[in-house]
């Protein structure tokens, strides 16, 4: 074997990231802020869910169509590929359970923490049902001839290997170009400060936010003082009493001996993780509702949601689109032009302006040709064509009701 096939041979990360998320899952690794990090843990840090969540909703939001180019009278057009037996699978309904917008939203979310696993179930050479894995039941590796396997564990815990062309292997960033990054892991130390942030503020509130002290008086206490005090000071100065006023006698005097949430700057470093944690899932803070110390005006949310669209969406859709081209499709669809597509124009729906503009220079407003008709547009808007004469030219993409010539 040469240097690249023992290097492969040695490595661990196919072994690590297997293992890693058996012990998110279990107890999770404990951060050096000190609370331990594994999947429910991070599901609680608002910023991480937020994230996650934007990520899969922006996947899941977006129709997802298997289309086709075709060659008619000279001209190269598209449609959508209803004919095809993966149409219904993956646009309709991928499994007996999920919906295909409950899918790709589960799809998204694993994929975003590092990996997806989806298993092919088919029947007769066709794709007959898609079935998202537990992630953390799924143990890839990849052998010294660069050949993948994949071990699923089932519900009973045995563990049975699927062949790697019923896997359909969806990777999120990734530094070996075979098991994405676990996102988990790598931003276990600010999820971990997140947590111990909301722990220390809330004990803070628990104690009527007011921090451990000392509580002096004049003299010295017995035993049986010493402990009616406690049991007073328990009752007395508790979060429940925090607004009631306290009467002292033999001169007692309170010491503070710890932080104020002022003091500690709870609301500050509580920020920074937010945008720390934004940082590690490749999401722009304003988009999941956090503005930082200066108010959004609307032209700048505008601005902000479409770099959202540019910086995060579209790699996703990218992403996703060519893995499903990739492990969905045989190569005679490809051929054939076949391919998968996000459609996503309907975002353009919460811009009235833009999307009116956009749609009067496809038609030829301003002097310039058009390059659209009017039942093209009609059919992004989802309405019925008008006939007629725009129903004479050219039938081009988007309109999604053409059939290839026999």
């Amino acid at each position: 074997m040469g240097f690249l096939a023992n290097a492969v041979a040695e490595r661990k990360s196919t072994v690590s990231v297997y293992e890693r998320w058996i012990e998110l899952l279990n107890g999770g690794v404990a951060s050096k802020a000190g609370p331990a990090v594994n999947l429910t843990t991070a599901f609680r840090v608002s910023a991480a869910l937020a994230c996650m969540r934007h990520i899969a909703t922006g996947v899941a939001q977006v129709p997802f169509k298997l289309m086709q180019d075709y060659e008619e009278g000279g001209l190269m057009r598209k449609r959508i590929a209803r004919d095809h037996p993966l149409y219904e699978v993956l646009t309709v309904k991928p499994n007996a359970w999920q919906t295909s917008y409950e899918f790709r939203e589960t799809l998204a979310l694993h994929a975003c923490m590092g990996n997806a696993y989806v298993f092919k179930n088919m029947y007769r050479g066709t794709v007959a049902e898609l079935i998202i894995l537990d992630p953390s039941c799924v143990r890839a590796e990849q052998k010294a001839d660069w050949s993948i396997t994949y071990k699923v564990r089932g519900k009973d815990a045995t563990e049975r290997e699927i062949p790697p062309d019923l896997i359909w292997h969806v990777r999120g960033l990734s530094w070996d170009g075979f098991l994405g990054l676990d996102t988990l892991s790598m931003a276990r130390e600010a999820l971990g400060l997140s947590v111990a942030l909301e722990e220390s503020h809330a004990g803070l509130h628990a104690n009527g936010v007011r921090p451990s002290g000392i509580y002096s008086v004049d003299g010295t206490l017995d035993k049986q003082q010493h402990s009616a005090l406690v049991e007073w000071l328990k009752t007395q100065a508790g979060a429940s009493k925090s607004n009631a006023p306290m009467v002292l006698d033999r001169n007692a005097k309170w010491l503070s001996t710890s932080m104020t949430g002022v003091d500690a700057q709870h609301k500050e470093t509580r920020d920074h993780q937010i945008e720390e944690t934004c940082r590690f899932f490749g999401v722009i803070p304003l988009v999941i509702g956090y503005s930082g110390d200066k108010s959004s005006t609307y032209a700048s949310a505008e601005a902000m949601f479409t770099a959202d669209r540019a910086q995060t969406k579209d790699p996703w859709y990218t992403r996703i689109q060519e893995s499903a081209d990739a492990n969905l499709l045989t190569p005679e669809d490809r051929r054939n032009g076949f391919y998968w597509k996000f459609n996503a124009n309907g975002l353009m729906r919460a811009q009235a302006k833009d999307r009116s503009e956009y749609f009067a220079k496809a038609l030829g407003s301003g002097g310039s040709p058009a390059w659209m008709t009017q039942d093209e547009i009609r059919a992004i808007e989802d309405l019925d064509p008008m006939g007629g004469e725009s129903a004479k030219l050219p039938a081009r993409a988007f309109s999604g009701n053409q059939t290839p010539a026999p």
